[in-house]
């Protein structure tokens, strides 16, 4: 399955652990996911050699092509808000799916956007750990597509 998983690059970066473990299981079920770089420390500088443009009709393009969004939303971003809207708003005619994750602890300060999504393309789900993370990631991916 061809994987966007968004998370914060400029904003609160908190997310990017369990962004890390997200991918690592995701490859490891044999999903294809197009944003591994996000993920580097150094992913604002890496960005940087390229314009808003550039990235923008990159990050366009994968988002038109991925079968499911999933998104790290613990950190404060308006691109992963702005990616899951993309994608909510299209899924009716393109069938893609979106994962919106974020740390329990974080609650209060989650846009209620994403706690409250209760769109029909759209799973929700709030993690207390990395191993819970990981547990629903296995129950959502590892034998079908969701």
């Amino acid at each position: 399955m061809r994987i966007y998983l968004a998370c914060t690059v400029r904003g609160d970066r908190g997310g990017v652990r369990a962004g890390r473990a997200i991918c690592e299981r995701l490859q490891q079920q044999g999903h294809q996911v197009l944003t591994t770089h996000l993920l580097a420390d150094d992913v604002d500088t890496a960005e940087a050699r390229l314009s808003e443009k550039e990235v923008f009709r990159r990050d366009i393009d994968w988002l038109s092509s991925c079968e499911v969004l999933v998104a790290e939303a613990s950190g404060s971003s308006y691109g992963v808000g702005f990616e899951v809207g993309y994608v909510l708003g299209r899924a009716a005619s393109t069938g893609q799916r979106v994962v919106l994750l974020y740390d329990a602890a974080r609650r209060h300060a989650i846009s209620r956007l994403i706690i409250g999504n209760g769109h029909d393309a759209c799973t929700t789900f709030a993690y207390t750990s990395i191993e819970d993370l990981i547990a629903f990631v296995d129950r959502r991916f590892a034998s079908a597509p969701i």
